[in-house]
């Protein structure tokens, strides 16, 4: 199990009970959550960050707490997760992030999941990687496409967790084959 990954400006390590304050301040955020069903009250935090823990135990890998090298703050998360729902591309790894909103326009998403990606090939030994969000999440895409993710309409879903008719349900899916990461890599 990888206890941390550390690029230019960030580390992205294991979590700390210290972090539970502010991952739960960061689920609160509307501007964060605004592409997720709604805000996470303090114990749904609690338990998220629960499960992200033990999926370090299950898999090896997991969501890493990201802070800043500069002074140790606590960013919000990035890294590898397996989505616990049923869909046309699983079974499937998936590369994400949340960051805290006063962060955004940093690069701070796609630094750190460039890191991840290299350690999710080199390292854990995948051979694809997904990431998706709904189609108005235009930040999120933008990162997904600055990784060399590639899109295809064709791979559009609904999200079996979101009812029908639920504004967030339709998802877009961006995906990332180890021999694209490896005409990638710096």
């Amino acid at each position: 199990m990888t206890e941390w990954l550390e690029t230019e400006r960030l580390i992205l390590r294991q979590w700390r009970d210290s972090d539970r304050q502010p991952f739960r301040e960061l689920n609160a955020d509307s501007r964060v959550m605004e592409f997720m069903p709604g805000l996470l009250a303090s114990e749904a935090s609690d338990e998220m960050m629960d499960r992200i823990q033990q999926s370090f135990l299950l898999y090896g890998f997991g969501l890493f707490a990201a802070e800043l090298r500069v002074d140790q703050s606590f960013l919000g998360f990035i890294g590898l997760s397996v989505p616990g729902f049923d869909a046309p591309f699983m079974p499937a790894v998936e590369v994400g992030w949340r960051i805290a909103a006063r962060h955004w326009g940093s690069g701070f998403a796609t630094e750190g999941a460039r890191e991840v990606l290299r350690f999710a090939y080199e390292s854990a030994g995948l051979d694809s990687v997904v990431s998706f969000t709904v189609p108005g999440n235009i930040r999120s895409r933008r990162v997904m496409e600055k990784l060399g993710m590639t899109y295809d309409q064709a791979d559009d879903f609904d999200h079996p967790r979101l009812p029908a008719g639920h504004a967030l349900r339709r998802h877009v899916l961006y995906r990332l084959h180890r021999r694209e990461w490896d005409r990638l890599r710096p």
